[in-house]
């Protein structure tokens, strides 16, 4: 299988992070992609342009990072990391997507600054500064769903999170997250995060 990848994605990192938890990390062929490179013949694999993005062994293209670890997710015998059904499969997709907006709203933020470094607004970098808080006091209030059997949910909060340090030093969000935080640390440690930690900047 062909994954666009780039090191530095918090999208990318879930997939990787699902392809070492799954034990099918040896199956991918990594082809390190710059979504923002004008000459990239990234839109072959995925007309949205964006990482990751995946070709599997028959084909097939997949894109959205859900997508792609659903799928990774069902080519192994082990614990699943999408649950079938019931309040635990709903519960791993909404954490997902929380962390999925988290991300989205840090990329928002890393745009401001790279594509107008002179002139960037305060409003909307406090917008999306206020987003990922948000979801960290929520996570916060709920902080016991994080433990017990991994799952896709988990997956994506410790990678969102992991770029969120990686990006944005100046949000503490440890502050008014000590739990988050602290079950972040135990996450950490898990060979597929230790695996799969982005490049110093």
């Amino acid at each position: 299988m062909k994954l666009r990848y780039s090191p530095t994605s918090p999208f990318v990192r879930k997939v990787m992070v699902t392809a070492h938890e799954t034990g099918l990390v040896d199956r991918l062929d990594l082809v390190t992609t710059n979504p923002w490179d004008l000459d990239t013949d990234l839109n072959k694999d995925n007309p949205v342009n964006k990482v990751p993005a995946l070709v599997t062994d028959g084909g097939e293209m997949l894109y959205d990072s859900t997508v792609i670890c659903e799928y990774l997710d069902s080519l192994h015998d082990g614990q699943k990391l999408f649950p079938a059904a019931g309040g635990a499969r709903w519960l791993a997709l909404r954490l997902n997507a929380e962390a999925d907006g988290m991300g989205e709203a840090g990329i928002r933020r890393v745009l401001e600054g790279r594509f107008w470094p002179d002139s960037q607004r305060q409003d909307w970098i406090d917008r999306n500064n206020t987003i990922i808080l948000r979801c960290f006091k929520s996570l916060e209030d709920e902080v016991d769903v994080l433990s017990g059997p991994v799952t896709i949910g988990q997956v994506a909060l410790a990678s969102i999170i992991g770029w969120i340090d990686f990006r944005f030093t100046d949000l503490n969000w440890r502050d008014d997250a000590p739990g988050v935080a602290d079950w972040f640390t135990g996450f950490s440690a898990r060979p597929s995060m230790v695996a799969t930690e982005p490049p110093e900047a």
